[in-house]
């Protein structure tokens, strides 16, 4: 993926990104202040530029409104939720994931919020996502693929930045282990989503054509799904 950095005044650094499959201009902030202008790969990054600039006071009202760091009692996925333990005892920090809980156990003298502490639960909240993934995924994969006519290679598990899922020429589907932080009727959207691309790879007319016969209210999934973003929030 082609990419170019701007320092805008007032914002900060945009990363301005090139796609193919890209049809309008999109602006996002990650959870950890990231903005980021995806755009189609034809037009000039001066234009991601621009579309940033003409932005500015919503990306400094979002990212003032954007939620800073992981909390305590958190739910990750569908199943765990985040625990963040001082002990008095500790000399460092340590993680494990217990039953449906990850665990933070920190330094008692260490605040929750030290980036430290928050690195170790990103790390341990990736890994609990990565499990869930591995145990759901590829099953409810299965279940569509089955109930909708459709066959593929192999399903893999990844941690992708920008990207739901993917499918390959060889009918090889990646799926992204942030899935898990969507609902299940997107999950679902995705899954169809990739799953269609075993019958038409392109993104134009006939490939949103056959996801509709599949997902009738595709176009109102694609603008749902729009809002989340591939991160821990």
């Amino acid at each position: 993926m082609a990419t170019k950095l701007f320092e805008i005044p007032g914002v900060g650094t945009v990363t301005v990104y090139k796609r193919r499959g890209n049809r309008s201009l999109r602006l996002t902030v990650s959870a950890t202040g990231e903005i980021r202008v995806s755009m189609p790969s034809w037009l000039p990054y001066k234009a991601g530029e621009q579309f940033a600039i003409s932005k500015t006071n919503w990306i400094v009202q979002h990212k003032l409104s954007t939620p800073v760091g992981l909390r305590h009692g958190q739910v990750i996925g569908k199943a765990h939720r985040l625990h963040f333990v001082p002990d008095a005892q500790a000399a460092r920090i340590s993680t494990r994931l217990k039953q449906n809980q990850i665990e933070i156990n920190h330094p008692a003298t260490m605040d929750a919020s030290d980036p430290t502490v928050q690195q170790a639960a990103r790390v341990a909240s990736i890994r609990a996502l990565r499990k869930e993934a591995e145990q759901l995924l590829p099953i409810r994969l299965r279940q569509l693929a089955m109930q909708e006519d459709f066959s593929f290679k192999s399903v893999g598990i990844k941690q992708l930045k920008s990207r739901w899922g993917s499918c390959s020429s060889t009918t090889e589907i990646t799926l992204n282990l942030f899935l898990m932080q969507l609902p299940w009727h997107l999950i679902d959207y995705v899954l169809l989503h990739e799953l269609t691309h075993t019958k038409v790879m392109q993104h134009g007319a006939p490939f949103w054509r056959e996801l509709e016969r599949h997902v009738p209210h595709a176009k109102k999934l694609r603008k749902e799904i729009s809002a989340y973003h591939p991160v821990l929030v």
